[in-house]
């Protein structure tokens, strides 16, 4: 049975390589929280829900779409301030922990049950601590290069990730100077360690990712930080966990992926080859294909 349920994967990868993509169908909203949020959804069974990375909402999702709905229920959600519609309010309650509330009530409000949380970037650390806090609306994490550079423990790789984070200077003084595109510009070519490779990227994934510019102020508050989640706390989850890294990814993204997958007994690394941090888009492919896998041994 395992193995015709892995043939069925292969042959869905296999096919989404061939066939044009269709038209996504059109967002739906949830009042959730006090808020209005987007959410995009197509297929049924099992639900998997995808989360979003910074600067970016539930398009950025759309090369994993059709892979994932032809067997399971793809839900993919835009959190709070990110997408198009207006803000609730002036980004005061930006922060992981509404995040955090908002995925979890997000899951409740729509009655899925337990799902699977596919996360990548900011995402995936917003899945790691929805694990970590409801446990029991998780079946499973799939995260694709989660920044848990608190859960680092060795000296020489917490000194390793300090100095590569170095390089978000450039992007904090465009913040300072208020130009919000250009921080964006080179927050995407910074994380991807490939300077000029957001303006090579595809036009809609530009306009995506400038439609969230507005939030970069916002992610690179101090106002705002990151919930540190340490080596123990990832070891006691008790789903099952698979962790991507691109084999061409920058050091502090490399070494937290690694990090974060030795707290986590049993967990699975996975390498995209020719990939970087968005490997979900630069080789969706491969990236799928280690996702339908995972999500059929369960």
């Amino acid at each position: 049975m395992k193995l015709l349920r892995l043939l069925a994967v292969v042959l869905v990868v296999s096919g989404c390589q061939s066939l044009q993509p269709s038209s996504p169908p059109s967002p739906k909203t949830i009042l959730v929280n006090g808020t209005t949020l987007a959410y995009l959804e197509q297929g049924t069974g099992t639900p998997v829900v995808f989360l979003h990375g910074a600067f970016s909402d539930h398009r950025i999702w759309e090369t994993q779409r059709e892979a994932v709905a032809g067997n399971y229920r793809f839900i993919a959600l835009s959190m709070r301030y990110f997408g198009t519609a207006p803000w609730p309010d002036n980004g005061a309650q930006f922060s992981q922990a509404t995040h955090v509330a908002d995925v979890a009530a997000f899951i409740r409000e729509l009655k899925l049950g337990p799902v699977y949380l596919v996360g990548r970037s900011y995402g995936a650390s917003i899945a790691v601590v929805t694990a970590l806090r409801h446990p029991e609306l998780l079946r499973g994490l799939f995260l694709n290069e989660p920044p848990l550079v608190s859960a680092l423990t060795a000296p020489a790789d917490r000194t390793a990730a300090a100095e590569d984070l170095k390089g978000l200077a450039t992007v904090r003084e465009a913040v300072k100077a208020g130009d919000n595109n250009r921080a964006t510009r080179l927050f995407a070519d910074f994380v991807n360690n490939d300077p000029g490779g957001f303006d090579a990227s595809a036009s809609a994934t530009r306009a995506m990712h400038l439609d969230n510019a507005r939030t970069v102020p916002l992610t690179l508050s101090p106002a705002s930080p990151a919930i540190p989640v340490s080596c123990e706390q990832l070891g006691q989850l008790k789903i099952p966990v698979a962790i991507t890294k691109g084999e061409l990814t920058r050091p502090f993204l490399r070494l937290a992926a690694e990090g974060a997958s030795r707290c986590l007994p049993g967990s699975q690394l996975i390498t995209i080859k020719g990939a970087r941090h968005g490997a979900p888009n630069q080789q969706p492919a491969a990236f799928n294909e280690a996702l339908l896998a995972f999500l059929a041994r369960r």
